[in-house]
């Protein structure tokens, strides 16, 4: 007899018609049927994900914003560094560190200015003095063109295609409509340079307190650290900059001899210039140091000029493969060859300003680090010293042996000239 499902025929009978039956649990590897529910961590990674996104793409652009002021600030940093030495000088000695940071800008400042008033008189003078020899100049040139290449050129005919050309013209009228953006480029140096007084005058007259106020969100180990690799920084950057210094004086001597035996005007101021502004400007200073003498010795003899542009090329080439690596290394401590790509790596990074300060921030880095590396005291070893051990074996090579055991009468030719049989002559 037929089993019947009692419980199956009561389930059916009591479903109403055209309703679905409700689904069990989905079995494992079964996919999810019209009614799943999403897992509740999504809605909340998703979030977290934008979230993220959003604060990453304001990070950045708010950086690229205020890359500028970064910058400023870095290079404050720096000042207030070389001058701390100073200021803490005359801070020991009873006077307000705020007040000994003035003097120390006051006195910079005076230098700087008596320097830049001195250099822009001589500079005009002699800019007057080349404008008003320029027809004699150029009468000069025209009589050797004319008795060299047998031409018929007159200074007059020469003026007046130069005034109609129509190069001048433009070149006229594109400077007339760039006087703005200079303009605006000049009051953006002059903002950018008091943003630079200010904030490494901040840092030097409240060195002290910024070191507190660093120190006290740091452990006790941590701020041991800290105030060491302050002091190695001031170290570092004092050196650099007395290098610097010292090599700017070594500059300016050289080229002083050279234009007092020229005679050129103003000599002293010249050489000052060309000390100062071939150190302290990196990458274009030494052109920009050399074009001013060039450009007053050309007002005294146009030979001249080239006599100072080779003594300038000259010195230079001197200055970097021998000099400056030197007398870096002496002073900043570091291997000629890491200033040297220090200085190629700030330029690709920040450009001037990195390469002005990548030698004291490598140097002080170094220094720093290298009180954490431990050392070992090297073994004598002559390969140390780049001399070469001999190697253990026979001291002739296989082939030299041969030769030296065979047998002289082999090498002997035969009667008909031929060679030796190899076999004693048989």
């Amino acid at each position: 007899m037929p089993s019947t499902d009692e419980t199956g025929q009561a389930t059916r009978h009591a479903s109403p018609a055209g309703s679905t039956p409700p689904a069990g649990p989905p079995t494992d590897g079964a996919p999810a049927g019209p009614g799943a529910r999403m897992p509740r961590w999504l809605p909340r990674a998703m979030v977290l994900a934008l979230a993220l996104i959003a604060a990453f793409q304001l990070g950045s652009w708010a950086f690229h914003q205020l890359t500028g002021l970064l910058i400023n600030i870095l290079i404050a940093f720096f000042l207030a560094l070389a001058i701390e030495p100073a200021v803490s000088w005359m801070s020991a000695r009873g006077l307000r560190r705020g007040f000994a940071t003035f003097l120390v800008f006051l006195a910079v400042l005076i230098a700087a200015a008596g320097f830049v008033t001195l250099l822009g008189s001589m500079l005009a003078g002699q800019i007057v003095k080349m404008v008003e020899e320029f027809p004699g100049y150029l009468d000069s040139v025209i009589n050797w063109v004319n008795s060299h290449f047998h031409t018929e050129l007159r200074r007059v005919d020469i003026q007046e295609g130069l005034l109609r050309s129509d190069w001048l013209r433009n070149y006229v009228q594109n400077s007339a409509t760039g006087v703005l953006d200079v303009s605006a480029q000049v009051l953006g140096g002059l903002f950018q340079l008091l943003t630079i007084v200010l904030f490494s005058f901040y840092f030097a007259a409240d060195g002290p307190r910024l070191r507190r106020g660093l120190c006290s969100v740091l452990p006790p180990a941590r701020q041991a650290e800290v105030l060491r690799a302050w002091e190695i920084a001031v170290d570092k950057t004092g050196g650099y900059l007395y290098s610097r210094g010292l090599m700017a004086l070594i500059s300016g001597i050289a080229h002083y001899v050279l234009l007092e035996i020229l005679e050129v005007p103003y000599a002293p101021a010249l050489a000052v210039w060309v000390g100062l502004v071939s150190q302290f400007i990196p990458t274009i200073g030494t052109y920009l140091a050399g074009a001013l003498p060039m450009l007053i010795a050309f007002t005294v003899n146009p030979w001249y000029a080239l006599w100072v542009l080779i003594f300038v090329v000259v010195y230079q080439q001197f200055e970097n493969y021998m000099l400056q690596p030197k007398l870096t290394a002496k002073t900043v401590d570091i291997h000629p060859a890491v200033a040297f790509g220090s200085v190629i790596a700030g330029t690709a990074l920040l450009g001037a300003v990195g390469a002005l300060i990548a030698i004291p921030a490598v140097a002080t880095l170094q220094a720093f680090l290298g009180a954490y590396v431990k050392r070992y005291d090297v073994t004598d070893d002559p390969r140390v010293h780049g001399r070469r051990i001999p190697r253990a074996g026979p001291a002739r090579p296989a082939r030299l042996r041969r030769l030296w055991a065979r047998d002289p009468e082999q090498d002997r030719p035969g009667p008909d000239g031929s060679e030796g049989t190899g076999d004693g002559g048989s």
